[in-house]
C-alpha cells in the first residue's frame, strides 16, 4: 500500500517559513518516519500526527506575543527569533500611516501581510524581527486621537528598541520603516542608536509640502485654496485653527491637528542626513503613493546611503508591473501576492 501525504495550504505556508536548516530536519524526520512505516512499526494516523507537530513547533515557537507599557498605553507586538546559539540581529519594523496594523493590514483597504511577509523572510534567514500594533490600532490599546501627536510614535518606536537592547539574544538593531514609519524610524534610529536603517517607500519631503502638491493637483477653486493656505500656515507656525471649512474637516478636523503641527517641523532629509550607520534607501518605480523622487532625495542626503529603485514595486512592497491607480489598489487587500523578489534580494544582501 502507498500512502502519500498532503498538507493543507495553512500548513504549507508554515513550512514555508521555515529556515532551510529546519526544512531538513524536518525532511529527515518525514524520511525515518516512511522507513518506519515501510516496516509496518507505526500507523498511519501517528505519522500524520508527528509530521504535524514538527510542522508547529518549527514554526511557531519563534512567534511570541509581545508587549511593553509607554506612558499609559499597552503596545502589542509579535517577536519572531530564529534558533541560534549566537546572537542574531534584530529588525524593528514601523508600521506606515492610517489603521495599518503590525501585519501591514489596513481595516478601510484590506489584508496585503507585507510586514508579515518581510519577518517571515527575516526569520527564514537567520534574523529576528518585531512587529507591532501602533497605539490605537490592532490590539494595542485604543487611544483619543487628540492627545497623540508625531513624537508620540517617534518615542514609541525608541521605547521598543530599548526593549529589544534588553534581551541578550539580539546582537544588533536594525530598523525597517516603511512609508510614514520611514521619518519615524530614522528619528527613532537617531535617539536610541540602532546598528542600521532601512527606507522603504519613505517620503523624501516634509508632509506640508506633499499635502501643498496634492492640493495643487486637485486644481481647488480659488476660494477653497485661499482657505487651505491660510490653515497651513496657522498649522505650521504651530496654531492651532478652530473654524475649519467643511470641505477640509476629513484632513484638519481639530482633533488632529496637534499630529499634524507636531509632523511639519521634521524634513525626512535632514533628519536622515543625521544618521551615521548604514542605511538602505528603497522606492519602488510602481508606487503610486511616494515618488522613487522621495528616495533618491534621502539618498543624497547621507554618504552612507545605499538607494535601491526597485522596478515594478509598488508602494505595499509587492511586484505590481504597472502604475495604473485601479489595478495597484487591488493588490492591497491581496494577502496571497507575494513580496517583490528584487526587494528580498536588496533586503538580505544588506543585512547580510
Amino acid at each position: 500500500m502507498v500512502y502519500e501525504i498532503i498538507l493543507k495550504p495553512s500548513a504549507q505556508k508554515d513550512l514555508n517559513r521555515l529556515p532551510d536548516k529546519d526544512v531538513i530536519r524536518l525532511s529527515k524526520r518525514i524520511d525515518q518516519l516512511s522507513a518506519l512505516l515501510k516496516n509496518g512499526e507505526i500507523l498511519m494516523k501517528n505519522i500524520i500526527m508527528i509530521l504535524m507537530f514538527s510542522i508547529l513547533y518549527f514554526s511557531q515557537i519563534r512567534a511570541e506575543e509581545v508587549s511593553i507599557l509607554v506612558n499609559g498605553c499597552n503596545l502589542k507586538g509579535t517577536l519572531e527569533v530564529p534558533e541560534s546559539k549566537q546572537p542574531v540581529e534584530v529588525a524593528l519594523i514601523i508600521a506606515g500611516s492610517g489603521p495599518t496594523d503590525r501585519d501591514g493590514n489596513n481595516r478601510l483597504i484590506g489584508n496585503n501581510n507585507s510586514y508579515k511577509m518581510i519577518a517571515d523572510l527575516l526569520l527564514k534567514n537567520g534574523i529576528a524581527s518585531l512587529r507591532y500594533d501602533k497605539r490605537g490600532i490592532g490590539a494595542s490599546d485604543k487611544v483619543d486621537e487628540s492627545g497623540v501627536i508625531f513624537d508620540t510614535f517617534i518615542n514609541d518606536a525608541v521605547e521598543w528598541v530599548k526593549y529589544l537592547k534588553k534581551d541578550k539574544r539580539f546582537s544588533k538593531i536594525i530598523i525597517i520603516g516603511h512609508s510614514e514609519g520611514s521619518l519615524i524610524g530614522m528619528i527613532a534610529a537617531k535617539q536610541a542608536v540602532a546598528n542600521k536603517y532601512i527606507s522603504l517607500n519613505g517620503a523624501g519631503k516634509p508632509i506640508y509640502k506633499i499635502l501643498d502638491e496634492q492640493i495643487i493637483k486637485n486644481k481647488l477653486p480659488e476660494d477653497l485654496l485661499k482657505q487651505y493656505k491660510s490653515i497651513m500656515d496657522s498649522l505650521k507656525q504651530g496654531n492651532l485653527v478652530k473654524n475649519v471649512p467643511s470641505a477640509f474637516l476629513s484632513l484638519f478636523r481639530p482633533s488632529v491637528q496637534p499630529y499634524l503641527i507636531s509632523w511639519f517641523k521634521y524634513d525626512p532629509c535632514a533628519e536622515i542626513s543625521k544618521l551615521a550607520i548604514p542605511i538602505l534607501i528603497i522606492g519602488g518605480n510602481t508606487d503610486i503613493q511616494v515618488d522613487v523622487e522621495d528616495a533618491q532625495l534621502l539618498s543624497k542626503s547621507n554618504k552612507n546611503a545605499e538607494l535601491a529603485i526597485i522596478e515594478n514595486m509598488n508602494h505595499i512592497l509587492k511586484e505590481v508591473p504597472t502604475s495604473d491607480r485601479a489595478i495597484n489598489i487591488q493588490s492591497y487587500s491581496n494577502p496571497e501576492l507575494a513580496l517583490s523578489e528584487e526587494l528580498c534580494k536588496k533586503l538580505i544582501e544588506f543585512l547580510k
